[in-house]
């Protein structure tokens, strides 16, 4: 295999590795050109995790759309690159400097974009997606997840979120969004940005048919003037 391209966007402007996705004529057509997945640098202890990470490869690919991921060939966020890559799909992998080592994050396939830092690399990946998906992860998953969902309800973006609910992993969480609902911490439409599907094919289909609600600083401008 040859080595993947690598690109500093510092040099190029960050211009056509993060926005341009090449189409593939053969496959389903899809509304999405890149999906950004979020997921662990490791396997987890159930196999059922690194089994739905290259389905979820496999199905992007399928669908001619380009993974965006963090690049690297460990854990859960290997096993979805190396699946994609395998089946033909196109695969940008995001980087910062500190964790480019192969020693620290292995060795990609794709192309691969070296930033400065972690806030370059999530602003990478957002600006270079049409759409979120997390897997089963830690601390840097639900990071970045929970950003793209404040994001989202703020309007700063209208992009799908979604969450891979791999054996019920997120069910915990998804249990906390409601009680968080219930409580009045966050508003119904707030609730319902989050898309859940147990396998990667009903999942893209969820959040490829997903519209935005009205983001919250629109709906409280406007009850101010009601009020």
């Amino acid at each position: 295999r040859a080595p993947p391209s690598r690109v500093n966007p510092r040099l190029v402007g960050m211009s056509s590795s993060l926005t341009d996705a090449p189409a593939t004529s053969e496959s389903p057509k899809s509304p999405f050109k890149s999906v950004c997945v979020y997921c662990g640098s490791s396997t987890g202890n159930r196999p059922e995790f690194v089994h739905a990470a290259k389905a979820l490869g496999e199905a992007l690919a399928h669908r001619g759309v380009r993974l965006v991921y963090g690049g690297g060939s460990v854990g859960l966020m290997g096993a979805v690159s190396t699946s994609a890559d395998k089946c033909g799909g196109k695969v940008l992998g995001i980087i910062p400097t500190a964790l480019e080592p192969v020693e620290v994050s292995g060795d990609a396939v794709g192309e691969v974009v070296v930033v400065k830092d972690m806030h370059e690399r999530k602003a990478a990946m957002a600006s270079a997606s049409d759409a979120f998906i997390a897997m089963p992860g830690g601390f840097g998953t639900l990071e970045e997840l929970l950003e793209m969902i404040t994001w989202q309800q703020l309007g700063y973006h209208s992009k799908p979120v979604g969450v891979l609910n791999v054996g019920g992993f997120f069910d915990l969480f998804l249990s906390f969004l409601d009680q968080s609902t219930e409580s009045g911490f966050i508003r119904p439409e707030a609730r319902a940005i989050v898309v859940v599907g147990d396998t990667p094919e009903t999942l893209l289909d969820a959040l490829e048919k997903y519209k935005a609600p009205v983001s919250l600083i629109h709906s409280l401008a406007k009850e101010s003037k009601v009020e």
